[in-house]
């Protein structure tokens, strides 16, 4: 962890910032874009009319489609700039070609920690609110409140906080390995390095992917496109 913060913070702080000033300013365009629309809405009465309803939807909509991308480029970087050391410019270039050229199990990974993050929260959740209803009745406080749901409901808002802040780190996790993985392949041929049975597992759920995912062939024909074009 220590190693991991002095490369981050002392050998690519210019890079660090660089995606915080894009997350910055996707953030700060929708804040304005949120106060023009009540502007908006104000000046044309209590119901304003459907085209200005719906190109509001829309510009929101890409709004948030622009802002996901971003988060997701951002991520990819950080990632190959971990394994490469490249600038953040660079990497998020590699970084967006490797995706594309490996797209089936980028998904496929994103997809299942997404799945397993929710269910951890959700769990984590539960369990924690149970075991605070389960110390309030055994030490006989839930008679001394009104009712049970204040503090219960409270309970879960900070956990769910907490939880998600370190559940978080899985889907960083995921990113670094796949891209590590990625990059292997680019170099090798291959997959070379890293332990035999994460490469087991792994081959097991591709063969699984084949069959039943569409997305395969069209990673496929992304592989013979990026061929001219390797990633460096």
């Amino acid at each position: 962890m220590i190693t991991s913060f002095k490369c981050a913070y002392l050998k690519h702080p210019g890079s660090i910032a660089v995606g915080a000033v894009l997350i910055a300013v996707i953030r700060f365009i929708e804040i304005v874009f949120v106060y023009l629309c009540k502007k908006i809405e104000e000046s044309s009465g209590k119901e304003p009319n459907a085209a200005v309803k719906f190109i509001l939807k829309c510009v929101g909509c890409v709004l948030w489609c622009l802002e996901k991308i971003t988060d997701y480029i951002n991520e990819s970087a950080y990632a190959y700039m971990a394994v490469s050391g490249d600038n953040f410019c660079s990497s998020a270039w590699s970084g967006f070609l490797l995706n594309l050229k490996h797209i089936a199990k980028f998904s496929f990974a994103n997809t299942i920690v997404k799945v397993f993050v929710a269910l951890g929260k959700f769990a984590i959740v539960l369990s924690t609110m149970g075991i605070a209803y389960f110390i309030m009745e055994i030490s006989g406080q839930i008679d001394e409140v009104s009712s049970v749901w204040g503090p219960i409901i409270c309970v879960g808002l900070v956990t769910n906080v907490t939880a998600s802040f370190f559940l978080g780190l899985l889907d960083e996790t995921v990113m670094g390995m796949m891209t590590s993985l990625a990059v292997d392949m680019e170099m090798n041929g291959e997959a070379m390095f890293g332990p035999s049975t994460f490469h087991e597992s792994l081959n097991k759920v591709s063969s699984k992917v084949k069959e039943a995912s569409p997305m395969v062939e069209e990673s496929e024909m992304m592989e013979a496109m990026m061929e001219e074009n390797p990633v460096e």
